[in-house]
C-alpha cells in the first residue's frame, strides 16, 4: 500500500477519533466503536495502529505539533513578553474551541482507563507550555515595562507566575469540556487577562 494512502488512512482514523470524543456524554471509546465509526473492521484499525493507545499518542502528536508550531509562530511575530504571553494564551483557548475533542484529551478526560502513559504523555504536554509560558514572563521581566502594563514585569517569580497562567487555561479547557462544548474557552478572557498580570 502507497505511504499516501497509509498515511489518509491514519488520519482519517485519528479524525474519527476526534469526532466521537465530541460527544459530552461519550463513554470510553472501543476499537470495535471507532471501526464502526469508520466502516471497516477491527483488524483495518490495527492495520495502521498497533493498539488503541497508540491512536491517542497520534492524537496527543498532532495537538503538539500543532500546538508548538503556533506558539514558535507568535514567538518568532513578537518581541514583547507580555503580547507573547497573550497571544499564546489566545491561541490555546481557541485551539480548545476549535478541536472540542481534543480538548478531552488535553484535561485527560478521554484518557481515564486508557494506557497509564498516555497521561504521562499529557503532562510532559503541560510541563512543555509551562516552560513556554515561563520564558515569556521573563522576556517580560527583562523588558521592564510593556506598553502601560509593568504588572508582568513586576512579577517576582516567573515559574509561580507560569504556573497559575496554566492553570487557568487548564481550568478553562475543564469548563469548556463540563459544559458540554458550550462555553467557549475563549469567553472572559479580555476582562480576565489583567488578573493574571497582578
Amino acid at each position: 500500500m502507497p505511504a499516501r494512502k497509509t498515511g489518509e488512512r491514519k488520519h482519517r482514523i485519528l479524525q474519527v477519533l476526534a469526532e466521537m470524543l465530541q460527544s459530552p456524554k461519550s463513554d470510553r471509546i472501543t476499537t470495535a466503536a471507532l471501526a464502526k465509526a469508520l466502516d471497516v473492521s477491527e483488524a483495518a484499525l490495527y492495520r495502521h495502529f498497533a493498539s488503541k493507545a497508540q491512536m491517542f499518542e497520534g492524537l496527543i502528536e498532532f495537538i503538539e505539533q500543532t500546538q508548538f508550531g503556533l506558539i514558535n509562530k507568535i514567538e518568532g511575530e513578537e518581541e514583547s513578553g507580555v503580547k507573547q504571553l497573550y497571544a499564546i494564551v489566545a491561541m490555546l483557548l481557541g485551539f480548545a474551541e476549535k478541536n472540542p475533542g481534543m480538548t478531552r484529551v488535553l484535561i485527560g478526560d478521554a484518557l481515564v482507563n486508557e494506557d497509564a502513559r498516555l497521561q504521562a504523555r499529557i503532562n510532559q504536554l503541560h510541563d512543555r507550555l509551562e516552560a513556554t509560558l515561563k520564558q515569556c514572563l521573563r522576556v517580560a521581566a527583562s523588558q521592564g515595562s510593556d506598553g502601560g502594563r509593568p504588572e508582568a514585569a513586576q512579577s517576582p517569580d516567573p515559574a509561580a507566575r507560569a504556573n497559575l497562567v496554566l492553570c487557568y487555561i487548564i481550568g478553562r479547557w475543564h469548563q469548556f469540556a463540563k459544559s458540554g462544548f458550550k462555553r467557549a474557552p475563549t469567553e472572559l478572557l479580555e476582562q480576565q487577562w489583567p488578573l493574571l498580570l497582578v
